[in-house]
């Protein structure tokens, strides 16, 4: 995101930052008072190096969970985290994993646990191991699978998605052990998954089959980003996801264009009329049904979005209202994928058939089955000249939003900017953990916590992924922090 200035820094949270003696409740038995930042600081430094290192051998493996791809490089990489873990002084770690319902397996995950001494509260660590695949190696300027270091960031697959998380949780945990000492009571586990990036398929048999050991009082998943660059977010509110496939057929076969062109339109055409209708001429979704609304007190300036997107000179951005309640908020719809013959193979032909997927991103408080029908209903009572039309639903997932009026939620927001030095900003993210939803109808009472590493100029999924060292190592900061005062009596 492009800088701005400190006023707009400050005014971008809603409520400041609680401060430590705001969030303490009673004290556990057997617990004692915080360590000081400056000591959690010097102890995370101390081992950056390694810390750095370590992160950069995760990267080297290119560990992918798509079926298409070679399985032994992702259990590799399960592999690596549980040495990972052992070194740091768990004694139990375990590689688990579930089948998916055609029987291959799922991908291989990592659960560690340190047992929570009497009266003590158990954190529940989330990150993943699994990377999208590099995609076009000619548009990366380093090589995917090995980490450079170039203007304070780290260059590679997986560098900031995830296995930075990973790391800082390692890394965190490893400070406070170091400072804490036998002091440290907390309950602590470790659940670094597998397949992710492959739409978690066996997440929930997972967590059924491992309910009581994965069982926390506060969850943090760092798998989302911050602001930007030197100040911090909490993500509170993440967008839903429901796709599919729509597809139009006007012919048996296909025929020549000059023969029988005219009369009937081709598929392609009548398709793209289709989908032009699923917004309207502002650029909003045009669907009956679906949950929007403008609500957020952030100001997100739209020279910042553009810049951070790359939206070329002289585009029209779509949607109305302000920019945040367009990318949190609001639904969004996009057509990710087109089958129709290439440009360099195409002739003189009325194509029968067309084929196009679609991601729909739900606003917080949207039912993904009710968006489903949505766009199944509009789709089909919209088909254009009869043509017939298609419709196959594809993955779902739910919205989610954070109680921002818990303890632990008040105590993040606290670590966060004690570990940047500016306040914390609760923000929303237009992407999906579809995940989260399945955490929350399991473990209803628990307190979930989105944090990451990463940043507008991170470029998860894309080439060129790369990780700001210097925010990393405040991540860490802020995560011991949130450990230590969950030590201490946090909640």
């Amino acid at each position: 995101m492009a800088e701005c200035d400190e006023g707009n820094v400050f005014s971008m949270t809603s409520p400041s930052p609680a401060t430590p003696d705001s969030i303490d409740g009673a004290q556990p038995a057997g617990s004692g008072p915080a360590p000081a930042t400056e000591d959690l600081r010097a102890a995370i430094d101390r081992t950056c190096d390694q810390t750095l290192a370590r992160l950069k051998e995760l990267v080297a493996i290119p560990g992918i969970a798509w079926p298409s791809f070679d399985r032994s490089p992702l259990e590799l990489s399960a592999e690596a985290v549980a040495a990972l873990l052992r070194a740091s002084g768990l004694d139990d770690v375990q590689i688990l994993g579930c089948d998916k319902p055609d029987g291959t397996p799922g991908g291989p995950a990592v659960v560690a646990r340190r047992p929570a001494e009497e009266g003590q509260p158990t954190i529940l660590l989330y990150a993943h191991h699994d990377v999208q695949p590099a995609g076009d190696e000619a548009l990366w300027d380093t090589e995917p699978f090995a980490a450079v270091e170039k203007d304070g960031r780290l260059y590679g697959r997986g560098a900031a998605d995830d296995k930075a998380g990973i790391m800082a949780h390692i890394a965190a945990y490893a400070a406070v052990s170091e400072v804490l000492g036998a002091e440290l009571g907390l309950g602590v586990t470790f659940f670094i998954e597998g397949e992710e990036e492959a739409g978690s398929p066996t997440f929930r048999p997972f967590l059924e089959a491992h309910r009581e050991a994965l069982r926390a009082d506060v969850i943090v998943v760092a798998d989302s980003s911050n602001w930007k660059v030197g100040v911090p977010a909490l993500t509170t509110s993440l967008r839903g996801l429901v796709d599919g496939t729509i597809e139009v057929q006007v012919l048996e076969h296909a025929v020549h264009s000059g023969m029988f062109g005219g009369p009937v339109l081709d598929a392609p055409t009548l398709l793209a009329r289709l989908i032009a209708t699923l917004h309207d001429d502002d650029g909003n979704v045009a669907i009956p049904g679906l949950v929007a609304t403008d609500t957020t007190s952030v100001d997100f300036p739209e020279a910042d979005y553009r810049a951070d997107a790359s939206v070329l000179d002289g585009v029209r951005l779509a949607g109305t209202g302000s920019i945040a309640s367009r990318l949190w908020t609001k639904p969004a719809l996009s057509i990710i994928g087109f089958d129709a013959p290439g440009v360099d193979v195409a002739s003189n032909t009325l194509l029968p058939r067309a084929r196009a997927k679609f991601s729909l991103r739900l606003a917080p408080g949207q039912s993904p089955e009710e968006a489903m029908e949505a766009v199944r209903s509009h789709v089909e009572s919209n088909a254009p000249f009869g043509a017939k039309v298609t419709f196959t639903p594809g993955e779902s997932g739910n919205p989610f939003q954070t109680d921002t009026s818990s303890a632990a939620a008040g105590l993040a927001m606290w670590a966060l900017g004690e570990a940047w030095g500016v306040p914390a900003v609760e923000t929303g993210i237009g992407g999906s953990i579809p995940f989260i939803a399945d955490l929350t109808e399991l473990y209803p009472d628990v307190q979930i916590l989105v944090t990451g590493v990463e940043d507008p100029d991170s470029r998860a999924h894309s080439a060129n992924e790369s990780l700001h060292l210097g925010d990393f190592r405040k991540a860490i900061l802020a995560e011991a922090l949130l450990l230590s005062r969950l030590n201490s009596g946090g909640l």
